[in-house]
């Protein structure tokens, strides 16, 4: 049995794991059950609780049976005047976070991450772990200056607020559980986008790039040629991922877009058992009407 020795100040900070996967799906994988908790329950026996749960609910489903190898390409785009969240104006000073780790090894590891940003409408969470063999290169960037982090998206290099990289490969008799979540808040000028995904797996080869942009990059630019240059690379708003994967397990990815009153979209892939999977996935809302090229 894992056990889960550090995880209390990473939940301090994400306000408990059981809030990430909200989405109907999802809700019986994280809804607590049994009545309320007692009030001296801690927030790390929380989240063995809740991922216990994970664990049972992804176990359900064999993974036996033949090979299926399923190529995805998801993309949802929305341009028009009107509807449209104009890009946040960034403030007058810069905050950076970057980080790059290498691993590669056999035994237990965790790995969890947590930004919210109310002034870039961002909420973002990540956290995996296992017992097995384990290579790992990722690195990740944050920024609420867009032209501090560099991303590149249909061969153009692009203003972003959030990027992160990740390459991991893992074979082990403990299965590696992992969630996902990035959230553009509307109620803090974001485009209402909410993306979400959980796994649990024996065996992953997985290359996966997440974006996020919701700045204005040219609104601390005092001359207009150059802000107006910046502003046509943007893809302000958008929330995008990016995924090439094979897997022996179980791997549910939950999307929704939602505005009130006049829009609501969503959709839930699951796949259980021996799979390969691509998907592109790309939430982007730009005022000057200019949607995503080279898509399909």
């Amino acid at each position: 049995m894992l056990t889960l020795p550090s995880v209390a100040s990473f939940l301090q900070q994400s306000k408990q794991s059981a809030s990430l996967l909200k989405p109907p799906r999802f809700r019986g994988l994280w809804a607590r059950e049994g009545g309320s908790r007692g009030a001296d329950e801690t927030t790390d026996s929380l989240l063995r609780s809740e991922i216990q749960k994970a664990k049972r609910f992804c176990g359900a489903r064999g993974t036996k049976g033949a090979m299926i190898v399923a190529f995805l390409l998801v993309a949802i785009l929305a341009t028009g005047e009107g509807s449209s969240s104009p890009a946040i104006s960034e403030p007058a000073q810069s905050e950076d976070f970057y980080n790059r780790v290498r691993a590669s090894g056999t035994g237990y590891f965790e790995v969890g991450s947590s930004v919210v940003d109310r002034r870039m409408g961002l909420e973002y969470y990540s956290f995996v772990y296992g017992d097995g063999t384990l290579q790992m290169d990722s690195r990740s960037a944050v920024s609420n200056r867009a032209g501090d982090v560099r991303g590149t998206i249909d061969g153009s290099n692009v203003p972003l607020n959030l990027l992160e990289d990740i390459k991991i490969s893992y074979s082990g008799e403990t299965p590696m559980v992992g969630v996902k979540s990035i959230n553009s808040r509307a109620f803090y000028g974001g485009i209402g986008v909410q993306v979400q995904e959980a796994f649990e797996v024996t065996e992953m080869e997985r290359v996966q790039t997440t974006y996020f942009a919701s700045t204005d990059p040219g609104s601390r630019v005092s001359d207009p040629a150059e802000a107006e240059a910046l502003r046509r690379a943007s893809p302000a708003q958008m929330v995008g991922m990016d995924v090439a994967t094979s897997f022996n397990g179980t791997w549910e990815s939950d999307y929704r877009w939602h505005k009130i009153f006049y829009k609501d979209m969503s959709e839930r892939q699951t796949f259980s058992g021996t799979f390969e999977v691509e998907r592109t996935l790309r939430f982007h809302e730009n005022p000057t009407g200019n949607g995503i090229g080279g898509i399909f």
